[in-house]
């Protein structure tokens, strides 16, 4: 990714969505802009209209944190939104090859794989930073059967909510869904904005679906942590999950992913039948196997 190009486009996007009622500056006469000036975030966040302007610009380079922090207060950033300014004024003040990271491991340990296969009445899987589904319990695999059934999504998540035609059916809060998947690679860019391979994802799923393009082009972050997902399942229905997400000890860009029913509810049935449905087609698939032998 190109960093300076990405700092322009976030620092502009944020300018762009803060009215100056939102930042408690008085308005005169009419306005060419929706958002902030320029000269009014170099107030606010107290540097000069030049400075502040070399920074839109996209160099972030010596900056340091006492003028992040200000920044981040005038464009009133999340703590999301803060922590990516951060990486990416860390990137600007780094060599590529301090900045650029070895591959994320694609292992998953023997430890974090037993966990997983303890727990076979919660869909469970672990993903890497690309959305890559690494390991992925029975549950689970019954739950994303129709991303297993597309061998063009390559068991990764993005590319099933982006590019299958049965996504928008799957997920009902759709539009939630794909913001949260594109908020969080725009996060992972900016962290590792040397990843190859997160680049040729985020340059596929630019060219091949319109919606990621649009929507990428907001420059929102995200970090998935915990809520609710609700999901049409073409064998059980509706399913209102609680999700929980895990990031695993150390640099290893690996997440848990959990899933749950709230106790004597619906969905806790409907997770029973798919359980029993999983069941019957491992069974059925491993009888077929025997007979083939």
């Amino acid at each position: 990714m190109d960093n300076r190009a990405e700092i322009r486009a976030f620092l502009k996007s944020r300018r762009d969505k803060i009215t100056p009622e939102q930042a408690g500056l008085p308005v005169y006469g009419n306005r060419r802009v929706t958002g902030l000036r320029r000269s009014e975030v170099a107030m606010l966040a107290g540097v000069s209209v030049e400075y502040y302007t070399r920074l839109e610009r996209g160099n972030l380079g010596g900056v340091s944190d006492s003028v992040l922090d200000s920044l981040a207060q005038a464009l009133r950033l999340n703590e999301t939104e803060r922590t990516h300014l951060y990486d990416l004024a860390r990137a600007a003040n780094a060599t590529p090859a301090r900045v650029r990271r070895r591959p994320v491991r694609s292992t998953v340990s023997a430890t974090v794989q037993r966990m997983i296969d303890a727990m076979p009445s919660l869909p469970a899987l672990v993903l890497n930073n690309h959305f890559d589904v690494l390991v992925v319990n029975p549950l689970g695999r019954a739950l994303f059967s129709e991303m297993y059934a597309d061998p063009a999504c390559e068991a990764n998540t993005a590319r099933f909510v982006f590019l299958s035609p049965v996504a928008r059916r799957f997920y009902l809060d759709w539009d939630r869904i794909a913001n949260g998947v594109v908020g969080s690679l725009r996060v992972e860019a900016g962290r590792n904005p040397y990843d190859r391979e997160l680049s040729n994802l985020i340059g596929e799923l630019s060219t091949r679906s319109d919606a990621f393009r649009v929507l990428w082009g907001a420059h929102d972050v995200h970090v998935f942590r915990e809520g609710t997902k609700r999901f049409n399942h073409p064998v059980v229905g509706d399913l209102q999950l609680e999700h929980q997400s895990m990031a695993l000890p150390g640099d290893t860009g690996l997440i848990v992913a959990l899933y749950s029913a709230a106790p004597g509810t619906a969905t806790e049935d409907a997770l029973k039948l798919l359980a029993s449905w999983s069941a019957t087609a491992e069974d059925a698939q491993v009888a077929e196997v025997d007979s083939e032998n």
